[in-house]
């Protein structure tokens, strides 16, 4: 029999295209203009799909999602919307939608998702996620509608409930903490602790006690007992960013933390059970690292269960109006500063630069912009001079390959000079920070600025 799709939309234009388009395809297509009558004709035709708008007028289309898994289990759901973020995509995973699509909808895309809904059905797998009643999170901090950032949230709608362990990949400053912190709070340990720890940023000693603790007398310093962040954590999520940075001793501590679920406190033969959801994140190639032999094979695929990779912003330059508004208001509010737009020509800046301190970077941009300023409007002169010169810096040759103009050919030095700058006052004069993402260590980079005459402007005592 021709399978029928039911579209409940009140936008006469998205439905008579979509209809056109997947008539084409064999389908028969029935049309509900609000969320009532979606509920209604569910109940009156029984269709083998259902695709849904998530703002309608009365009933919105997250209800309507929750009332048709509830009720036809076996009946896959698509929740499109034109006001696509986070909290939106994930909801509608977790009230059950096979699958969620950002408007305006790539109709190639529709075509795919709508056949693999209806193969999935013919398997009698389409009973999908089971539904949850409250209300998801309102988080507010992972901003984006870029497909690649729809996928994400999708795969967090539908990593979140369970317990599994889920690695995040991205370069640094792409927001992989709180991608952990939106898998915390859309799972059922959501009340529970969240514990973060930075890999990266200690020694070896220091990490082994702050991940399994220490007894007193461990160590030199070690004065007392400490509980480690797995036992901090007990019941809720530990997230480990820049796992690639730990050592073999460490890495095996840790497998036998996801493989038996109990640590020893350094300095103890004591075994202690912990019920702790791992997440870990890193911007370094783990299976560069497995073929050097400087990572375990065995915790590599414990910690890559569910693999949740995070686009560099130069990637997704369409989230960053929606980024760099997110972050005016933010920080306008915060400086009671009379600041209401950015403007076309400062956007178009943006959007042209390759920010290679991703979101991070921006938030900073964004933020000295809205101190600095005393306008109402945020222009091109409010942007640091990397972003307001980078177009002029670069050219084409007939080949099509990047090039310097002609006119402003800095030395080798030059360039290595300002960018070092760039990472240093990206990281508000944290030198530890800064000689982390620029992968050398405090003392080659207190060196080079004492080559380039500057003093770094120390972040809260931190150098």
């Amino acid at each position: 029999m021709t399978p029928t799709i039911l579209i409940a939309d009140d936008d006469d234009t998205s439905v008579q295209l979509f209809s056109e388009v997947l008539a084409a395809e064999g389908y028969t297509v029935r049309r509900a203009q609000g969320g009532a009558e979606a509920i209604a004709l569910l109940k009156e035709m029984a269709p083998d799909l259902l695709v849904v708008d998530v703002r309608m007028p009365g009933t919105g289309g997250l209800e309507v999602t929750r009332i048709a898994h509830r009720n036809y289990p076996a009946m896959p759901i698509v929740v499109m919307t034109a006001f696509g973020c986070m909290d939106t995509a994930i909801a509608a995973i977790q009230e059950g939608a096979f699958d969620f699509i950002s408007k305006p909808v790539n109709l190639e895309q529709l075509k795919g998702i709508v056949a693999r809904a209806l193969a999935q059905r013919e398997l009698g797998t389409g009973d999908g996620a089971k539904p949850r009643p409250e209300e998801a999170p309102q988080l507010g901090t992972v901003v984006g509608n870029s497909p690649a950032m729809v996928e994400v949230y999708k795969t967090i709608g539908r990593a979140a409930p369970t317990k599994s362990t889920v690695l995040i990949l991205g370069e640094s400053g792409t927001g992989k903490e709180l991608i952990a912190r939106a898998l915390h709070e859309h799972s059922p340990q959501a009340g529970k602790p969240f514990v973060a720890v930075d890999c990266g940023a200690l020694t070896e000693t220091l990490l082994a006690s702050e991940l399994f603790g220490h007894v007193r007398g461990a160590f030199t310093g070690a004065v007392s007992d400490k509980k480690g962040v797995f036992e901090e954590a007990d019941g809720g999520t530990c997230f480990l960013d820049e796992i690639g940075n730990i050592n073999l001793e460490t890495q095996a501590k840790l497998l036998r933390v996801l493989q038996e679920h109990e640590v020893k406190r350094v300095g103890s033969q004591k075994s202690v059970k912990v019920d702790v959801r791992i997440i870990a994140a890193t911007n370094k190639d783990l299976k560069a690292l497995l073929r050097s032999g400087a990572f375990r094979e065995d915790l590599y695929y414990r910690i890559k269960v569910v693999t949740i990779r995070l686009p560099p912003l130069r990637e997704r330059k369409d989230d960053i109006p929606r980024l760099a508004e997110y972050f005016l208001r933010r920080y306008r509010s915060d400086n009671q500063k009379p600041v209401n737009e950015i403007s076309d020509n400062a956007m178009d800046l943006l959007q042209n630069y390759s920010w290679p301190g991703n979101i991070r970077e921006l938030e900073n941009v964004v933020e000295r912009a809205v101190v600095l300023s005393n306008q109402p409007v945020l222009g091109p002169d409010d942007l640091p001079p990397e972003i307001r010169h980078a177009s002029d810096w670069k050219a084409s040759d007939t080949s099509g390959n990047e090039t310097f103009h002609i006119g402003d050919t800095p030395t080798l030095d030059i360039i290595k000079k300002r960018y070092v700058l760039h990472v240093l006052a990206l990281s508000r004069g944290n030198v530890t920070r800064a000689a982390k993402t620029l992968n050398i260590d405090r003392r080659s980079l207190y060196r080079m600025l004492d080559r380039y005459k500057e003093q770094p402007a120390l972040d809260n005592g931190q150098h």
